[in-house]
């Protein structure tokens, strides 16, 4: 459309000012542009001028292509995901089921599974009632028909099921389901009451300081500083990816050579990896280091057993500390030296924790959202007790224990899968006190398959409610003050370890499923949405970098939670798996880079020899080597598989199920929370999230 004679007078209308210039261009299509002056060419073009026919077709036309974009986008995601159910579901390549070892994991299954059978008949007939017009309940002050306004036998058991479902099915699913709002709230205000504290000492700078030098001696005649004896333990089993940078990375520890003794705790069952172990600690005893390798013969109680078995050396009398470091993580030279002088002025500190740091946080999408909850639980959680409390459970590495702490506190006990909390709890009865240094940081690994998170979490979720079974008389019969017993009983153990998997499977996967069947008991929209995603962003404010994950951080950890439940149950009831560790598979990200920065320095400092993290004669040797041969030899390629796990496939179900259900009353949020976590539950049970396994 051509533009009118006004708008081509309003158009051509001078106004310039100034001295004109001419500029022709080679372009015929470009003969000549006129310039208000020398600097008009960079002035901002009024925005009028700017608004022609042509200019805004271009924007309408870019808007269109990034919806097309977009729309393609998720169209090619739902297109792989169907893919992945069809290979993986209905053909079943590459996959294996998993095993539930459990009667407990087994009794959940087929609850979930009779959920969703349940769900699947009642969409049906609500599906006939929709078609058919029949919306009684659609509003609840609408009144059930009369017999004689009954169209047919299949709407007279509708109306059967209306008055079943108002009078006996409703009333309990409301009261349970505001039981666990209530349950909710207080966890929600428990975290909000952590997050003020953190922000607090953050406003206060609070954190602990050490006054003085603690290790300078008074003895003029001496060497001037006061080193106390340290043992450093390294508990290991079958860890042939990361054994060889931890060791190098205390053998590099900053501390007297003679002051110093490192026990490599070794549970391997490989020989092989046994033999490659006791080389390295071979090779760092022949460079000075005063490092010794033990090995049990008789393999009893996990990590605790082989901590105790150490500990029970005479020799460990002579040491006054012990600092612990599972076999992914590398302490930095100074770790004993801003950890140890907290000891020398407060004899009544028992433990020293510091932060854990990961070196694969960004892999993918399930060490991204790992990254988020642990980093809520040590800034947060870990912090605010250590500050206020002087108490918190120990992580069980990372972490420097007072030997009389140890001692007075009973030692090493078999009884749970959680040694570090049940020491740390028995430590705190005894009147020991605890600091969390969030400034020092140990570079660890979070585990990169779905697999080994599981399992991790189930140990993490099982022990601590074995631990509460044991601990609780000993609680309640404790000298410590009554707030500090409300403290562990109240928050440590119930709510934060019990109510809060509780609440999360029971509301969110169970309970708001049925109330789109149950419309009398439907949860309302601040329960759905509005309080947890105000939760989910105060959780990810110690991640700041991490806030584009919060939609998949919230829909991930409601995705765990049938997880974390099942293994509170199996904690709780002492149930089969309850006293299962399976040792979480690493990846050994951190030793590759290390080993090719190890080797360029090598080759420059060559008359010069000097100790390196992460490195090895023998390993250098065979990466050169490697280099050298790479387009010769080819890689050996793993097979890698996935697992099929059924309870969240038959929670995905469900609550797609009752997404439909929804739609159909066109609920909004509901829908979309139901929509959402659905999927969420479908990736995670087709094994889509993280690495695959070997």
């Amino acid at each position: 459309m051509a533009p009118s004679m006004e708008f081509s007078r309003w158009w051509g209308k001078d106004t310039r000012k100034g001295t004109p210039v001419v500029v022709k261009m080679e372009n015929p299509n470009y003969s000549v542009i006129e310039i208000d002056g020398p600097d008009a060419a960079f002035r901002q073009v009024d925005k009028d001028r700017g608004k022609n026919a042509k200019q805004f077709t271009w924007v309408l036309l870019l808007k269109a292509h990034q919806a097309v974009g977009c729309l393609a986008w998720l169209g090619n995601v739902l297109w792989a995901l169907l893919g992945a159910i069809k290979k993986r579901l209905l053909l079943g390549q590459g996959v294996t089921m998993e095993r539930e070892k459990s009667g407990k994991g087994r009794l959940l299954f087929g609850v979930i599974l009779a959920f969703l059978v349940t769900a699947l008949a009642f969409l049906a007939f609500e599906l006939v009632a929709h078609f058919k017009g029949w919306h009684y309940f659609k509003n609840h002050n609408l009144h059930i028909p009369q017999t004689s306004e009954i169209q047919g036998w299949l709407h007279y058991m509708y109306l059967v099921w209306l008055e079943f479902r108002a009078g006996y099915i409703a009333p309990p699913i409301h009261a349970l389901s505001s039981f666990c709002v209530v349950l909710f709230l207080i966890q929600s205000m428990d975290r909000l009451i952590l997050c003020l504290g953190c922000f607090w000492i953050k406003y206060k700078k609070i954190k602990p300081q050490i006054s003085g030098d603690p290790l300078k001696s008074d003895d003029l005649e001496g060497s001037g500083f006061n080193y106390p004896m340290v043992l450093v333990q390294i508990p290991m089993c079958n860890e042939k990816e990361v054994y060889e940078q931890s060791i190098s990375a205390v053998c590099q520890l900053d501390w007297p050579k003679d002051r110093l003794l490192i026990q490599v705790l070794d549970d391997s069952d490989d020989e092989s990896i046994q033999f490659l172990i006791k080389e390295e600690v071979s090779k760092w005893s022949h460079k000075g280091v005063n490092i010794i390798y033990r090995h049990r013969l008789v393999r009893t109680g996990y990590k605790a057993g082989n901590l105790k078995s150490a500990m029970n050396c005479d020799y460990v009398k002579a040491y006054e500390f012990v600092a612990i470091f599972d076999a992914d993580f590398q302490p930095n030279p100074d770790f004993l030296k801003q950890t140890i002088p907290h000891f020398r002025l407060n004899p009544e500190l028992g433990l020293v924790q510091a932060r854990w740091a990961f070196v694969n946080k960004d892999e993918n999408l399930l060490t991204r959202l790992q990254n988020i909850n642990l980093c809520f639980h040590f800034e947060v959680e870990q912090q605010v007790n250590g500050v206020f409390l002087n108490f918190f459970g120990f992580n069980g590495t990372a972490g420097v224990w007072r030997i009389k702490a140890l001692e007075e506190s009973g030692g090493w006990l078999e009884r749970t899968t959680v040694e570090d909390m049940d020491i740390a709890v028995r430590a705190h009865l005894c009147g020991w006190k605890f600091i969390f240094l969030n400034d020092v940081k140990v570079l660890c690994e979070v585990p990169e398959s779905y697999e080994a998170y599981k399992k991790q979490q189930h140990r993490w979720h099982s022990g601590p409610m074995q631990l509460f079974r044991l601990c609780l008389p000993a609680i309640v019969t404790s000298k410590i003050s009554i707030w500090k017993k409300a403290n562990l009983i109240l928050l440590f153990f119930l709510l934060r370890k019990l109510i809060l998997p509780f609440y999360s499977f029971t509301l969110f996967c169970i309970i708001l499923p049925l109330t789109m069947f149950v419309p009398e008991a439907e949860l309302p929209v601040w329960v759905v949405c509005y309080v947890p995603v105000i939760m989910s962003f105060l959780s990810i404010l110690p991640a700041p970098r991490s806030f584009p994950f919060i939609a998949p951080y919230l829909l991930f950890e409601n995705t765990m939670s049938v997880t974390k439940f099942n293994a509170m149950v199996s904690g709780l009831f002492q149930l089969g798996s309850s006293y299962e560790w399976v040792v979480t598979k690493k990846a050994g990200r951190s030793s590759e880079p290390d080993l090719l920065a190890a080797s360029e320095r090598e080759s420059k400092v060559m008359n010069h020899p000097q100790l390196y993290r992460g490195t090895s004669d023998s390993r250098l040797s065979d990466l050169n080597k490697l280099i050298e041969h790479q387009e010769a030899i080819p890689k050996a390629s793993g097979k890698k598989m996935n697992k099929i796990y059924k309870k969240e496939l038959a929670l995905a179900f469900l609550l797609l199920t009752a997404a439909l259900r929804s739609l159909l009353s066109a609920q909004g949020v509901h829908f979309y929370f139901l929509l959402f976590q659905g999927v969420s539950f479908l990736l995670v049970g087709l094994d889509l999230i993280g690495e695959q396994v070997s």
